[in-house]
């Protein structure tokens, strides 16, 4: 299907803003976190406050982005929708940062940051401009540039890269080399508090390389279409949030229910192996930046069901791929972390199983998007948090992390059902997805097979993991044609 391997085109070009900015930070910034902090408490802030950013970044962009492609579709004035959104979002961020500032006290302690309110304050900064920036991202999303919106997001990340590097490993060798003006601004104590001046640069910079799409267009405040569209948006933003708990809230309540110190140090390990399961994520984004356009722009064709089920169809074998890879080398993807973060490992597939469903879900989410029913979305990710919450705080004390784990898997699973069963009413596709089974109990097998299995050596693990992965290949070529659908010629 032409169409399909455009999506899968358009897809592999967003990867290059997704996946090769999360590769050089998987591949740079992870295993030097991980090294230098060699107390694990350390990157347990990192990832409790960019936990709290997944949560925040949510309410500032308030359902805005769909609303955009929403909108932008219905609309013969792209500008002005662009424009109306841009002004939102703008004021929105500023007034976050301002109110942030000016009860800095209050907001440090609930985030139990009270003796660093420069964290909090620089944090402020980094999420109010990331909201605004992701109007004038979808904007080139939307006139299919994916080249520019990789570019971009490539150069943010190697800024943010420089940055660190310098400030964690190259300043303090100069710092004890020098006796001039450079002991007056650099401090060797403050280590963590770098990370978040160099993320802060680099979201400035990427501001900066934007203003050419942000000022191409007539600035324009459309009150009337931005009350439809806040009608429209405000249940994605009751629904993001209530996504973000499921994503975000395990990484706040481990400090908090195993204790201050010890919970840092838990969730350090936690949060560093949860960013290799979290790969599959990343998958997951930079299909949902391809697709959103496409499913939207597809809705007016006769076979748009079909195309929705098809593409459904091999997103799962994908994603299923991606989810042997990950699991199938983990003895390599280990060396991303230090070895104090290693026992968190134990993890990975289940936090990777998580985003595969999680990924079918947003594939199924469309329902609602098209007919205007995003109220149902509230409803789904709602329920999901509640399971999230319920399962964190009944079984973090009896099994810390692994609790968390498992209820993303619950979480994710039951989302899949309540849409499912939503969507029947509405918006029916058959997806057959009792057709998929097969391929799911296959990938499960295989992972708990290596998991369980004692290789002799390392090569003999890689021999038969890969081969592994072949024959999952080979079996989707057969049932459906995997490798003719993706690379036949037209």
């Amino acid at each position: 299907m032409k169409e399909v391997r455009k999506l899968a085109g358009q897809t592999l070009i967003y990867g290059l803003g997704t996946i090769v900015p999360r590769f050089l930070h998987y591949a740079v910034l992870t295993p030097f976190y991980t090294r230098i902090f060699t107390n694990t408490s350390d990157y347990g802030i990192v990832t409790e406050l960019y936990a709290w950013m997944v949560l925040l970044l949510v309410i500032l962009t308030y359902g805005m982005e769909t609303g955009f492609f929403r909108f932008v579709q219905k609309r013969d004035e792209a500008d002005r929708v662009f424009s109306t959104t841009l002004i939102s979002l703008l004021v929105t961020s500023i007034a976050f940062v301002v109110l942030v500032n000016i009860f800095i006290t209050p907001v440090a302690n609930i985030m139990n940051y009270s003796n660093n309110h420069d964290y909090i304050r620089m944090f402020a900064g980094i999420v109010a401009i990331d909201a605004f920036t992701a109007i004038p991202f979808a904007r080139l999303r939307k006139e299919n540039k994916p080249i520019t919106f990789s570019i971009i997001k490539i150069t943010n990340v190697i800024i943010t890269l420089g940055l660190v590097v310098f400030l964690l490993k190259v300043a303090p060798v100069i710092y004890e080399n020098s006796d001039g003006w450079f002991r007056s601004v650099y401090n060797p104590e403050y280590r963590v508090g770098y990370i978040f001046v160099a993320n802060l640069i680099s979201s400035m910079a990427t501001l900066l390389m934007l203003i050419p799409v942000i000022f191409r267009t007539t600035f324009i405040f459309d009150a009337a279409l931005w009350k439809r569209m806040i009608l429209y948006s405000y249940p994605l933003l009751l629904a993001g949030l209530s996504g973000s708990i499921n994503d975000a809230i395990d990484k706040v309540l481990l400090r908090r229910m195993i204790g201050e110190e010890e919970g840092l140090a838990v969730l350090g390990k936690y949060g560093a192996a949860y960013k290799i399961g979290v790969l599959m994520a990343l998958f997951i984004q930079m299909f949902r930046f391809a697709a959103e356009p496409f499913f939207f722009e597809r809705a007016k064709q006769s076979d748009a069901k079909e195309t929705y089920a098809f593409v459904m169809k091999y997103f799962i074998i994908i994603m299923l791929i991606v989810f042997l890879c990950i699991n199938l080398y983990i003895s390599l993807l280990q060396y991303i972390v230090g070895t104090n973060y290693r026992e968190a490992l134990v993890v990975v597939p289940i936090i990777s199983m998580a985003y595969l469903l999680y990924g079918v879900y947003i594939n199924h989410s469309i329902w609602y998007k098209l007919n205007d029913l995003t109220r149902y979305a509230v409803y789904i990710t709602l329920m999901g948090a509640i399971i999230t919450v319920i399962i964190n705080v009944a079984f973090i004390p009896l099994y810390g992390y692994m609790a968390s784990a498992w209820a993303h898997v619950i979480s994710y699973g039951a989302m899949i059902l309540f849409s499912f069963i939503f969507a029947e009413k509405h918006y029916k596709i058959n997806y057959e997805m009792n057709k998929m089974l097969s391929y799911l109990i296959l990938a499960v097998a295989m992972v708990v097979f290596a998991y369980y299995h004692n290789y002799d050596n390392i090569a003999g693990e890689l021999i038969i993991n890969t081969s592994f992965i072949l024959l999952f290949i080979g079996y989707a070529q057969y049932r459906d044609k995997l490798l003719t659908v993706f690379f036949q010629k037209e």
